[in-house]
């Protein structure tokens, strides 16, 4: 076992271990990648205040996230194809985060059905929702979700159309790969990969094929995902979604003030400040220098996440210390999941748990819940002056 230290070190055996265009799939944004890449640097221009002769004794990390409780205030966020990072990806990942209790989210783009996750662990999950053209479709991923007595509705608002990522292009990515002469000769180096692909449950979309009429194999399937993603969401839906869901619901992809102010208004029990990673909209702002204007507009009001940037504890607690309750990693569990399976994601949590423990001790506090902006040295011009 090699010593993980941080997540750069589950980073570097993940891109050993897994096929380039999955790799490519996780560690890439839209058009330039500048958002992409801003997710990340702008958590560096943010100082912590360092406390000292301050009894460090009694520390704890646990709080709640829509009302639920959790060892540190860190969700696993939706990936799509997790499955073809590891061989039963979204089973292993969610296993892991309730060993260690935190919330895991499924995709709709997963490979793992709704059902396989659901029995495969006893901890209820959240599901992300991507809204269809298809609204059987939708409806009836709801009532899936539903009786697999999902706890929260994660509904996506910022891929209404595909930003483009020239990367999958390039790769020609799909679920199982093309075996083209470049496909199989980068397989041929992940031998370990393959072997156990040959042993997973599955090995494409679980949410869709096989209940989505005339899709029954993945020749049909990136037809069908192509004409599907719904371009006409707009408020009226969601607030219909909200309402067939029934439960918690959480919106995410908010960037923008004027649409935490509209989340807001459509009752959803919390959003997540979110670029989707950098995959969408190219040249937005990174989440965390949106989170403060988004703060000022409702953070009195409705329960406010990060997503997007986040890799490692000392970026949880900036987000945390911004008023953010909750925060999302994706690229840093898949990094662990590609790694080393089920153990790479508990240690990717394990790293990021005490990345955030120890920084909040020398930052003077003991409870994850007393972090503020008292913590942080933030420069004046964090958000940036710009004219819209």
């Amino acid at each position: 076992m090699p010593v993980i230290t941080n997540i750069d070190d589950l980073k570097r055996i993940y891109a050993r271990r897994v096929p380039k265009m999955f790799y490519d799939y996780c560690e890439s944004g839209s058009w330039t990648e500048q958002t992409f890449r801003d997710n990340s640097s702008d958590f560096d221009d943010i100082r912590l205040r360092q406390r000292v002769a301050v009894d460090m004794t009694g520390r704890s990390t646990a709080s709640q996230m829509i009302g639920q409780d959790v060892a540190m205030p860190v969700a696993l966020a939706p990936v799509g194809l997790t499955g073809m990072q590891h061989a039963d990806g979204e089973m292993k990942a969610a296993r892991a985060a309730e060993k260690f209790g935190v919330p895991f989210t499924l995709s709709t783009m997963s490979i793992n059905s709704i059902e396989d996750v659901a029995g495969f662990t006893k901890a209820p999950f959240w599901f992300q929702l991507y809204t269809m053209k298809d609204e059987d479709f939708v409806n009836r991923l709801i009532e899936r979700a539903l009786a697999a007595n999902c706890s929260a509705l994660v509904i996506t608002l910022d891929l209404q159309i595909l930003g483009q990522r020239h990367k999958d292009i390039k790769n020609g990515l799909s679920a199982p790969p093309k075996l083209t002469p470049k496909t199989i000769a980068n397989l041929a180096t992940k031998w370990g990969w393959g072997i156990e692909m040959l042993s997973a449950k599955r090995r494409e979309f679980g949410n869709i094929v096989g209940h989505v009429q005339g899709v029954s194999d993945m020749s049909q399937l990136g037809a069908w995902t192509a004409e599907q993603f719904d371009p006409s969401l707009d408020w009226n839906k969601v607030a219909k979604l909200k309402e067939r869901w029934g439960g918690k619901v959480i919106l995410k992809g908010i960037l923008d003030a004027d649409d935490a102010k509209m989340a807001l208004k459509v009752g959803a029990d919390a959003i997540i400040v979110s670029n989707h990673g950098g995959r969408q909209l190219d040249g937005a702002l990174s989440s965390i220098r949106a989170l403060p204007s988004i703060m000022e507009a409702v953070g009195d009001q409705i329960e406010v996440h990060l997503d997007s940037g986040i890799r490692s504890g000392q970026d949880v607690l900036k987000a945390l210390a911004m008023g953010a309750k909750g925060t999302y990693i994706g690229r840093a569990f898949i990094y662990g999941l590609g790694a080393m399976g089920q153990q790479g994601v508990t240690e990717a949590l394990q790293v990021i748990h005490k990345e955030l423990d120890t920084t909040m001790a020398l930052c003077g506090e003991t409870n994850v819940n007393d972090l503020g902006k008292h913590n942080l040295l933030i420069p004046e011009d964090f958000e940036g002056r710009w004219q819209s």
